[in-house]
């Protein structure tokens, strides 16, 4: 099985949007500091916040810091681990409520698709780990 029939980004730009940001481990806050040409203090303080014993983006006006105003992620070639699985995340594994509401949040699904295709697509990403 290929992932185009059963989800493919269109970009737009959904996920990028809410109150929650993701992790983002030390490697790829070196990453994007260097792709953004910028100190990791630089890093720290203008795009990313401390919350509950991690690292993550920060939110602002109900996006993602990094969702550029062209509708594309502005550090989309070193975007974190989180950003480049999402919507194919683990939790789909666990249970069919989740994908049903992934799914229904992501217009890239396939109406088509069933929830063990999509379980199929997650494991042979390697994606199931977490």
């Amino acid at each position: 099985m290929t992932m185009e029939p059963v989800f493919r980004c269109i970009q737009c730009g959904h996920c990028c949007h809410g109150d929650v940001t993701v992790s983002v481990s030390v490697h790829e806050q070196e990453v994007m500091a260097e792709y953004l040409g910028i100190s990791l203090d630089e890093l720290h303080r203008d795009y990313l916040v401390q919350r509950d014993g991690y690292t993550g983006m920060k939110i602002v006006q109900g996006h993602c810091i990094f969702y550029g105003d062209d509708g594309l992620c502005r550090i989309h070639p070193v975007k974190p681990f989180h950003c480049r699985r999402w919507p194919l995340h683990p939790s789909i594994l666990q249970d069919e409520q989740a994908w049903e509401a992934i799914r229904g949040d992501c217009p890239g699904f396939s109406r088509e698709a069933l929830w063990e295709d999509v379980c199929r697509l997650v494991k042979e990403a390697g994606y199931g780990d977490g």
